[in-house]
């Protein structure tokens, strides 16, 4: 048995490397091989996580922001052998961690390993790029690029929040056209934005009726609207009720091809990608990941 750490060094406040011999120690119980990378630049860990499927590898535990995860699980994504992925997360909002319950503790996730529990999920794939949790399209999704490092280490999740709400008073909607499961939507938004899981920018509410493996896209589209009524807007999102709202386009769908007539970039995963148009599909219990037993 063979097991293969994927280390971003960077991350976790410079207890990287404590994780790191807590995880070997933890993982022999089961694997006799226990490899330790870590990564230098962007595309490291994708790299890594390739070649553990190559090499046949059981396991690859990666440790990082969703970043980190995000490259790890385009590494894997349609290999012929894929090995089940571990994830310790270390980064400031870590979603993909929260929707499977996996401890936002580390030492409490590497625990999770010794139980060898594991759960399919579903990933995403944009045209030829794959990712685990969300994207969005529209300015408040593009609001997120602007926040600096500084200022996520020190509010987390509410960074991206606040910059959103800039976004948000500025009433700047964006024209797009989705086609979807069940037909076409077009119109003017603020905001499209389409999950996997329960857990968007740290909010577990936004989508409660997504599961992991559920083979679809939760997809919202808020459409243009005056300022008091985004104020309204905002405790249904934080009840999870968004859905409901009539400033809402829900969707549920195992597709998504999204178009505009001008220049927007998608966020995936919480990074910049690439411009629109795209087309995105859900790879239905795609990979098997170590949970939590009983999901606790």
């Amino acid at each position: 048995m063979k097991a293969m750490i994927i280390l971003n060094p960077s991350s976790g406040k410079e207890k990287a490397a404590d994780y790191a011999e807590k995880i070997e120690e933890t993982l022999r119980n089961q694997y006799d091989d226990i490899d330790i990378r870590r990564t230098e630049k962007e595309g490291d860990a994708a790299a890594f996580a390739t070649e553990a499927c190559v090499a046949l590898y059981d396991a690859v535990i990666a440790m990082g922001g969703d970043g980190t995860i995000n490259e790890a699980i385009n590494g894997l994504a349609e290999q012929a052998h894929r090995p089940a992925l571990g994830i310790i997360p270390l980064g400031t909002v870590n979603d993909f961690a929260r929707a499977l319950n996996i401890p936002l503790d580390p030492y409490e996730a590497i625990s999770v390993l010794d139980g060898q529990n594991l759960q399919p999920v579903d990933i995403g794939k944009i045209n030829e790029h794959y990712f685990a949790n969300v994207i969005a399209v529209g300015a408040i999704a593009e609001a997120s690029y602007s926040v600096s490092p500084e200022l996520k280490t020190r509010l987390g999740s509410l960074a991206y929040f606040m910059e959103g709400a800039k976004s948000f008073l500025n009433g700047e909607a964006i024209d797009i056209c989705v086609e979807h499961d069940n037909g076409k939507w077009e119109g003017q938004t603020f905001l499209l934005i389409a999950a996997l899981t329960n857990s968007v920018g740290g909010f577990e509410a936004l989508a409660p009726k997504a599961s992991v493996n559920d083979g679809k896209f939760h997809a919202f589209i808020i459409k243009k609207m005056s300022v008091p009524k985004i104020a309204a807007l905002i405790p249904s999102l934080m009840k999870g009720e968004l859905q409901e709202s009539e400033e809402v386009e829900y969707i549920r769908s195992s597709f998504l091809n999204v178009t505009s007539g001008k220049h927007h970039v998608v966020n995936i995963d919480g990074e910049e990608g690439e411009p629109l148009p795209f087309k995105a599909r859900v790879l239905q219990s795609h990979l098997e990941v170590f949970v939590p037993e009983n999901g606790k």
